[in-house]
């Protein structure tokens, strides 16, 4: 099968290398950023175009989601399935006439980050049965988890990955802010972070909280709130709390 990727950003940098080390060699890979092409294609030994696109069985566009149907447009081959990498984008996102589906990888990616391939989930979505199993047959060379997930199943899975991932970061920032605030180094969190993050692979989540809002302690609660004198930190505090008390209590 003939396989081209079209993107030349973190996610098709990390496809490329993980169909490299699967050994499923790819025709080419295209794209507008001539050098992160250039370093993709070296790297990997793909040969790269910004000008002509390949015929192939299979196209993976991994762009922006407000790119992918631009893009699609590319494509004027018929008898071609043609994929997007995106959680959120439906597959009628691809303007085209050929078989339309979803290969979407859940992951955050970044290039200087090197990433365990097989542990990462992979989604797929096709018209058919066959196109399905094509893909599936594909993400089982790179990963041991590979799951079906059609348009409606993949909004959640974005979703759950917002709160899991975005939100989460979007926390640690501005713990950091306080912090870097009180000249305590954020490094010293951490293990805390670690252990916390470490413990949702033994126990349910809701099994793993603490702190002072799962105990009810007020006391701590009006101490912390006294503290933060930035109002979009405190709005963020009490309305966590919020939601812990009512999960718990």
């Amino acid at each position: 099968m003939q396989i081209v990727l079209i993107g030349s950003g973190n996610v098709a940098f990390h496809l490329a290398k993980a169909f490299s080390e699967a050994q499923i060699p790819i025709s080419q890979i295209f794209g507008r950023n001539t050098t992160e092409l250039q370093k993709i294609s070296e790297q990997f030994s793909i040969p790269f175009s910004t000008e002509t696109l390949a015929d192939a069985d299979l196209y993976i566009i991994s762009v922006s989601d407000s790119s992918i149907a631009e893009v699609s447009t590319l494509i004027k081959n018929k008898n071609v399935l043609v994929a997007h990498t995106s959680g959120s984008v439906s597959r009628e996102a691809l303007s085209g006439n050929y078989r339309k589906s979803v290969f979407y990888p859940l992951q955050t990616f970044s290039k200087s980050k090197n990433l365990d391939y097989s542990k990462i989930p992979f989604f797929i979505d096709a018209e058919n049965e066959n196109d399905e199993e094509i893909l599936k047959n594909l993400a089982s060379k790179i990963s041991k988890n590979v799951m079906l997930a059609n348009d409606e199943k993949r909004k959640y899975i974005h979703l759950t990955a917002v709160f899991a991932c975005n939100f989460v970061n979007h926390l640690y920032a501005r713990a950091k802010e306080i912090s870097d605030s009180q000249g305590i180094p954020f490094d010293y969190f951490l293990p805390l972070i670690d252990e916390t993050t470490q413990k949702i692979h033994e126990l349910e989540p809701k099994l793993a909280q603490t702190g002072p809002a799962i105990r009810n302690d007020e006391k701590v609660l009006k101490l912390h709130e006294s503290l933060l004198t930035d109002e979009e930190k405190l709005k963020i505090y009490k309305t966590l709390n919020e939601s812990i008390k009512k999960m718990y209590h």
